[in-house]
């Protein structure tokens, strides 16, 4: 009975910390702050993530679907939070952005409608500077990102584990 709780808090530690992290950052994006193509990126694993923790709710609790969805759930936390180490790199400048539209757009030798017409719609910030949410705190968003995909992870890999424990 204990292991199914702790595959449902596991799967309700999924579903909220995906839904909390988006929630965040699209709070930070409609207070003003404009994210950048890395920060967009970063939050594909959330929504990905979400889902799982949504179908991990729904399976069965015996079954290993749930472990499976957990499992997942998992995997992309600690992707997320590669991604967020890769974006720390590039706001740190140890390494360019892999993202082409992280760079500035080469306008030189084009005419001024040319160059109109190869603006984007919306300016987007730059990769390579960091955006502070806690004013005096030196971690960037992506910093703060990183730390909780992290946190996210280890709290599923223990939901994942308590079950495990105790059939040895």
């Amino acid at each position: 009975m204990r292991e199914k709780s702790r595959d449902g808090m596991a799967a309700w530690l999924v579903l909220l910390g995906s839904a909390l992290a988006l929630a965040v950052a699209h709070g930070a994006e409609y207070a003003g702050l404009v994210p950048c193509p890395l920060c967009l990126l970063e939050r594909w694993p959330y929504r990905i993530a979400f889902i799982f923790g949504l179908a991990a709710l729904l399976a069965p609790a015996r079954g290993a679907m749930r472990r499976a969805f957990l499992l997942l759930a998992l995997l992309l936390f600690i992707g997320e939070a590669g991604l967020a180490g890769l974006h720390v790199g590039v706001e740190w400048k140890l390494w360019p952005s892999p993202l082409p539209e992280c760079h500035t757009p080469r306008l030189s030798g084009l005419s001024i409608s040319e160059r109109l017409a190869a603006m984007p719609a919306r300016p987007a910030k730059p990769c390579d500077e960091p955006t502070f949410l806690i004013p005096g705190l030196p971690l960037s968003m992506a910093a703060l990102n990183g730390l909780y995909a992290l946190a996210l992870a280890l709290g599923t890999l223990t939901g994942l584990r308590a079950r495990r424990s105790r059939f040895r």
